[in-house]
């Protein structure tokens, strides 16, 4: 049975910094690209980055260039996200992705 669980979200204030994780199982997680993607309260489930299998090279929403870094590592079947200079705007569940499979989600809230 194919899963993914996030973990790592929490409580921060702008400017801080969070590392999210995601942990797979069921499937050989170095054969696939993995995404992050988020959803803020009222508003629909959003793109942030993707990390592809082959290469391990990454792709970001133009609003976290810069601030977030996505990376991987095959062995422990595990992608990451670290977040830094984060912003009330980031406010989201953070979901890890492959293909159309989601995890439960982790809440960070971004907040003084």
């Amino acid at each position: 049975q194919v899963q993914l669980v996030e973990s790592g979200g929490g409580l921060v204030q702008p400017g801080g910094s969070l590392r999210l994780s995601c942990v797979g199982s069921g499937f050989v997680f170095e054969n696939y690209a993995m995404a992050w993607v988020r959803q803020a309260p009222g508003k629909e489930l959003e793109w942030v980055s993707t990390i592809y299998s082959a290469s391990g090279s990454a792709s970001y929403e133009d609003s976290v260039k810069g601030r977030f870094t996505i990376s991987r590592d095959n062995a422990k079947n595990t992608m990451y996200l670290q977040m830094n200079n984060l912003t009330p705007e980031d406010t989201a569940v953070y979901y890890c992705r492959k293909g159309t499979l989601r995890g439960p989600g982790t809440q960070v809230t971004v907040s003084s």
